[in-house]
Order: structure tokens, then C-alpha cells, then sequence
């Protein structure tokens, strides 16, 4: 059975920042974030407007068999030219977006893409995949000069749940589909993906493919990749389709070659995802803690039980105090249990009794079985949680540095893998600034066997050269993850802001055959070039 696509909103999606522009922190706002940082701009940076970007003629215009699929309007040129990172925010507001897409095109079925990618390998036009256009890593953008043109690959258009298959609980479902969209769709079958990144509102399933996104369940199923039974990739050597299964084990899987390819090898159009009944039973809680490292063992045994919370979110103290959920130089573990066929009040309450042996501190009792979560603390941070970027791209109006990464690593490295982030991006921070800088910790997923700790840095900037600032602190980081041995991504992809790390991180023989499959399936190398390899 087929899905309708949700109807488009009204509000309007910011092109250079974070979500819709009516959410946007207004001037006075911006003012007070800013009086909280030393050493940020007496006074906000202007909204930045399309109408003052330098934007060209496109260098290449579609045939007329192509042109219906094809917009080479200022607006939809600007809004496919970066991604949603600090740095692009920061160089949008200086009026730097980098090079423009000449044309965005977006076609409504395999067959256009496939006569996209035919007539762009003709003209040596680079063609960048672009989803829901949330990658913060450089995923989306063109940066060189080795191609005659740019188009930017929008598959919104392709925004269907094509197939559900109620018994097995898996659907077919187009990559151009966004997230509220895709739960929607499946809503009336009773069945869920359960796949919420902090981008779900504006990110799709293709993306969340193409990058092997991490949702925002702290256990089990945490990556996309999980949920895959097969995919469909249009390559300009050809589609490739494999088929729908349980599970295989006849030879290297098809799937596991596209999943994180970020669309170098391929562009996705569809997959069939595994799906799960809706829950019905929730309860959270948050428990305190006076040490961070008594939580972090506190997190190490909840991940080696067998309880498997939903939400297992450790945060620092001043993760804590920014998101609201304790002032009091607490370190806050935020619980969540869920179930589509039993209650869990339960697995809740054992859950808190091993954080309190751990030295937790419990003050309230969770919401009732099947309603909200009544926690303040827990209600504080989800809160947070989604107004963040709205309020670090306020802080850059202020011209401040404000912005995440995130990595994973086993549990025996954790506790100094945090505490050397913390000291390093700190002091390189205040001898490149002559400003303290504020480093804070979150884990947001954990394992059995690690823990994927998620790091948010505020600083005053550099007056117009905040983007080089952050990319010195980003490289002083990506030299503390190699160092321990962490990745250089747990979930927000490699893009091009990450391929120094995981240049430094890949087994050379496996960067010969990605090579290879990239010679293989792109042989004019028009498909996101410079994304994973050269």
C-alpha cells in the first residue's frame, strides 16, 4: 500500500541556517546569548540576504529534456550551496558561501536520475546528492574547480512510503522522503522505523543512508544501518538493487558498499527499512550525580545489562547547566524506557536503583506508564535538546564559535579521551582568543563495549575569521581522537571536513578497493567529488 506524502508548511526553511527562519533567535535574543560569552560582538551580525550573494549565470543549461527537472533560481541555488555546521552558518554570515550550485535539479523517479547523471557525465558536471541538505561536515558542497559546472542532486521530489509490508514490518520507502513525513506515512499502519536523528525534522531516509546516521535511541538499534533490508542506488554505471532479505551471509553485502558512501558511489533512491510496532508504554527519569566519573561506570553497567533503555543520556555539568537540567554542578544521567507490549515502569525502576549504587541521586518519580514524561530535568533537556541549533546560530551572529562533534570509543579509553579534549580544545581556545572557552560533555549513545561521547565548544570568535578559528580548534580535536584511538565520526559522517581523519583512520588496503569502486561505478568522477575519496 502506498503512503501520501505530508503536505508542505507554510513556514519557510532558512537557507543559511538552522530550520525554519520564524524560529530563528531574534536581534535581542542574539544580544543576551552574546553578553553571556567574553569577548563576543557588542551587537548581532545582520540576517544574511540571497539578493547580496555574487550569484552568477549557471556555466551549463539542461537540455530541453531535462529542463522541467531543473531550477537555476537564485534561491534554490543559494539553499543547496553548504550545509547546516557552525562553519557554514559563520560563512554565510560573512558572505562566503563558497562555490554556488549552478543548477538544482530534482527528479521524480530512478529514470531522471538516471538521465541527470548521463547528461552530467557528458558535460563534466559534478553532481552533489543533497537530502534534506543538514550534513554538517561539508557533505553537501563542491569545493575545487576540477568541473565546468556544479548541480546540486535534490531528491525531495522522490517523498513516497511505496510498499508496506505489515506482516514481515518493513516498507519500501523512496530516499527523498523527510523524516515527519515518513512516520506519517507509516502512522496508519501502526508501525514506526523509530529512527529520530536531532535532524529528523529537516534530514531523509536517503540521507540518513548515505551518511549512517545515528538516531536518537542511546541503545540496541542505534545506526540506520540496522533497519536495512535492501537498497536501490542508481550509479552512472548502472542501478543496483538487492534484494530484500532477513539476512544473508553470501559473500561482502551490496548494501554495506553504500551505506556511508555519502553519494561518491551512487545515489540512492530507495530502501526497504525494517519497522517496529508504535510504542504504547514510555516512562524517564534522571538521576544526578556529584561525580562524572561515578556516572560513567553508572552508564558502563546499564550498557553491559540487559536492560536496554531508550534513552541513556549522560551529561556533564555543564552540559547539564546549559541545557537546563541541573544548576547545581550535578552531572545528569537522562533515562528512557519504551515498549509497543508491556509496560516498563519496571525496567525504569531497576534501572535507577544501579545508578544509585553508582552514587546517583534520584528525586522524583517518572511519569506514569503511557503519558509524557513528568521529570523536569528530563523535560529541560529535550527542550534543549531541540532548540540548540537554532541558539548556536544566534551565537554566531554574535561572532562567537559554537558548535558540536562528536566520536566513539571503547570504555577503558573514555574517561581520558574526555578529560584530554576537554583540556587541549581549552587551552588552544584561550592562546588563540585571549578567552576562556567552555567544553562541555555528553554521551549519546552507548554500548557494551564503549561509548560515543558528544562535545560542545563555545568561545569568543576571531572578528571575520571565526571559520578559521574553528577549524584550528577542530583540528586540535581530530588530533586528540587519533590519539586515543576514537573515530573521527560516530554519526555525523565523514563529508569533507572529516577526510583528514579518516584518511588517518582506514586500512590502506580498504581505501584501494573504495578507490577501485569508485573508478568502477563513477569513471568520469562526477558524483561528489572529493567526499571519502579523490
Amino acid at each position: 500500500m502506498a503512503g501520501t506524502p505530508t503536505q508542505p508548511t507554510s513556514r519557510t526553511r532558512s537557507w543559511w541556517g538552522w530550520g525554519w527562519t520564524e524560529a530563528q533567535p531574534d536581534d535581542a535574543e542574539c544580544t543576551a546569548m552574546g553578553a553571556l560569552l567574553p569577548g563576543t560582538l557588542s551587537r548581532p551580525l545582520p540576517v544574511p540576504r540571497i539578493r547580496d550573494l555574487a550569484i552568477g549565470s549557471p556555466a551549463v543549461e539542461p537540455p530541453r529534456s531535462l529542463a522541467g527537472l531543473v531550477s537555476d533560481e537564485p534561491r534554490d541555488r543559494a539553499a543547496h550551496a553548504m550545509g547546516k555546521a557552525y562553519r557554514d552558518v559563520a560563512r554565510a554570515l560573512r558572505g562566503r558561501p563558497g562555490r554556488i550550485p549552478d543548477l538544482v535539479a530534482r527528479p521524480t523517479d530512478d529514470r531522471g536520475v538516471a538521465d541527470l547523471l548521463d547528461w552530467a557525465g557528458d558535460r563534466q558536471v559534478a553532481v552533489v546528492p543533497y537530502g534534506g541538505g543538514s550534513s554538517v561536515t561539508g557533505g553537501v558542497e563542491y569545493r575545487g574547480d576540477a568541473h565546468r559546472a556544479v548541480m546540486s542532486l535534490d531528491l525531495t521530489a522522490m517523498g513516497r512510503v511505496l510498499e508496506v509490508d505489515t506482516e514481515g514490518r518493513a516498507a519500501r520507502i523512496q530516499a527523498g522522503t523527510p523524516g515527519p513525513s515518513l512516520e506519517d506515512q507509516l502512522r496508519p499502519h501502526g508501525l514506526t522505523l523509530r529512527h529520530f536523528p536531532q535532524s529528523f525534522e529537516f534530514s531523509t531516509l536517503g540521507g540518513w543512508l548515505a551518511t549512517r546516521a545515528g538516531g536518537h535511541y542511546a541503545t540496541g538499534r542505534t545506526h540506520i544501518d540496522d533497519f536495512v533490508q535492501s537498497l536501490r542506488v542508481v550509479t552512472p554505471a548502472g542501478t543496483s538493487s538487492s534484494w530484500r532479505l532477513p539476512a544473508s551471509g553470501a559473500g561482502p553485502s551490496p548494501d554495506r558498499l553504500f551505506l556511508g558512501s555519502e553519494g561518491a558511489l551512487g545515489v540512492i533512491t530507495e530502501a526497504w527499512v525494517r519497522l517496529q510496532e508504535r510504542p504504547r508504554f514510555k516512562a524517564s527519569a534522571a538521576v544526578a550525580f556529584a561525580d562524572f566519573h561515578d556516572a560513567l561506570r553508572a552508564v558502563r553497567t546499564l550498557a553491559q545489562s540487559d536492560l536496554s533503555p531508550a534513552n541513556c543520556r549522560l551529561l556533564d555539568a555543564g552540559e547539564a547547566a546549559l541545557s537546563g537540567s541541573a544548576q547545581d554542578g550535578s552531572a545528569v544521567l537522562v533515562l528512557g524506557f519504551e515498549s509497543a507490549d508491556e509496560p516498563v515502569a519496571s525496567r525504569l525502576e531497576r534501572a535507577v536503583d544501579l545508578a544509585r549504587s553508582h552514587g546517583g541521586r534520584y528525586g522524583g518519580s517518572a511519569g506514569p506508564d503511557g503519558s509524557p514524561a513528568g521529570d523536569a530535568a528530563v523535560s529541560a533537556w529535550r527542550s534543549a535538546f531541540l532548540r540548540m541549533p537554532y541558539l548556536r546560530d544566534g551565537l554566531a551572529r554574535m561572532g562567537a564559535v559554537a558548535e558540536t562533534f562528536e566520536t566513539a570509543a571503547t570504555w577503558d579509553r573514555i574517561p581520558a579521551l574526555i578529560e584530554a579534549v576537554r583540556t587541549e580544545i581549552g587551552e588552544a581556545a584561550l592562546k588563540a582568543t585571549g578567552h576562556p572557552a567552555t567544553v562541555n560533555c555528553r554521551l549519546t549513545h552507548v554500548y557494551p563495549d564503549g561509548a560515543a561521547p558528544y562535545f560542545t565548544v563555545l568561545t569568543a570568535g576571531r572578528a571575520g575569521d571565526e571559520v578559521a578559528l574553528w577549524d584550528d580548534l577542530k583540528a586540535v580535536a581530530g588530533e586528540v581522537l587519533h590519539r586515543h584511538r576514537a573515530t573521527i565520526t560516530h554519526h555525523h559522517a565523514v563529508g569533507r571536513d572529516h577526510r583528514p581523519g579518516y584518511d588517518r583512520q582506514r586500512p590502506e588496503p580498504f581505501a584501494l578497493a573504495l578507490r577501485a569502486a569508485k573508478g568502477a561505478l563513477d569513471p568520469r568522477g562526477i558524483l561528489n567529488p572529493g567526499v571519502l575519496v579523490d
